[in-house]
């Protein structure tokens, strides 16, 4: 009975002993060797839309194909592009030669205030004449030739200012000269839309990448702004891991990553921490755009979750990423090799676990 006692003390002991491991290592391992299976891979996505509408004439991609910064996706029936380039190229001949009519005018307007002005010369000296005539000798003159003098006078003053407002006219209607006439700037303006138009008919990849949600034929009318395929760039994708807030005391950005993806089974992959999160919606109202962590609801609360964004240079695991799969993450936050070897250990089963996952 008392061998029972003590065996039964015994195995309490190692119990407790090991409970008591475990928690230490579970306390020690949540600051120093974080680890979630709340990460996603994320990436930038860029809805291609041409930018002029147009029928599609020739197709140079398929779903799930890559493509790099630059290439030739899709092209726009070139021809109602072609055509405004050469209205606008006739409108600028047609503004050119109404330029020229117009300087004609103006030329023409200044020659007949030119004419004007000599006449009103002549009738000034010739009604000074008058004056002077009858100043010297009233009755030299008769009052008719007088009346004809003043009305001559008064009629090349009138001629004078006609010929000024028809010049000033023909000036308002001509403008600047050269490239500078409002007519002819914008008609070089229609002629360069045009020529930007022609040149948007080719829609071309922003950025490298890979065509996904693409299901469009020859034929089909593309609108302007209104997206036809996603590219999901291949520039800059990252992992967002979702850790405890008690996660982060230790974690700082360039810590050394581990972790797991589930399209490759048993591989561990490195990484670095780019960016740790300062912030989350926890409401209803999310006025500011902050990401919304979605908790694991329990008997009890689990402490919030912060974004951490992860980054790998690892040239293997590029290829390896799909935006929205599921990846498992070890953040070393020290040197200590116990619990970074148990982290390590940790990670190596979860990935082997991914093969009947």
């Amino acid at each position: 009975m008392g061998k029972d006692k003590s065996s039964i003390k015994k195995v309490s002991l190692i119990v407790l002993l090991i409970t008591a491991v475990f928690f230490i290592w579970y306390v020690l391992s949540d600051r120093h060797t974080p680890y979630t299976d709340q990460a996603r891979i994320h990436g930038l996505i860029t809805p291609v839309s041409p930018r002029v509408s147009g029928v599609v004439t020739d197709l140079n991609i398929n779903l799930h194909s890559r493509v790099n910064a630059g290439d030739t996706l899709l092209q726009l029936d070139k021809r109602p592009f072609e055509i405004a380039i050469e209205i606008a190229e006739a409108e600028i001949d047609n503004s050119t030669q109404s330029v020229a009519a117009g300087s004609a005018s103006v030329k023409s307007s200044a020659g007949k205030l030119g004419v004007a002005k000599a006449q009103l010369d002549r009738a000034q000296r010739n009604w000074d004449r008058v004056q002077r005539v009858m100043k010297e000798n009233e009755g030299a003159l008769s009052e008719a030739d007088k009346d004809q003098s003043e009305t001559a006078l008064l009629q090349a003053v009138e001629q004078v200012a006609s010929a000024e407002a028809s010049l000033e006219r023909a000036k308002q209607s001509l403008g600047e000269s050269g490239p500078d006439n409002p007519k002819i700037r914008r008609s070089i303006q229609k002629l360069e839309k045009a020529l930007l138009d022609l040149e948007f008919a080719t829609v071309i990849a922003p950025t490298d990448g890979v065509i996904e949600s693409f299901d469009v034929d020859l034929g089909y009318y593309a609108s302007a702004g209104q997206p036809i395929t996603t590219l999901i760039s291949s520039s800059d994708i990252w992992i967002q891991a979702n850790l405890k807030e008690n996660n982060l005391s230790k974690m700082r950005i360039d810590n050394e990553v581990e972790f797991v993806l589930d399209i490759a089974p048993g591989k561990i992959f490195n990484g670095k921490v780019r960016s740790l999160g300062f912030g989350v919606a926890t409401d209803q109202t999310n006025k500011g755009g902050l990401p919304s962590i979605s908790d694991k609801k329990g008997w009890l609360q689990d402490p919030q979750r912060f974004p951490v964004i992860i980054t790998s240079d690892d040239p293997d695991v590029r290829d390896l990423y799909r935006l929205g799969g599921q990846v498992d993450v070890v953040v070393y936050t020290g040197d200590s090799f116990i619990l970074n070897s148990v982290a390590h250990l940790r990670l190596k089963i979860i990935s082997l676990l991914s093969y009947v996952r």
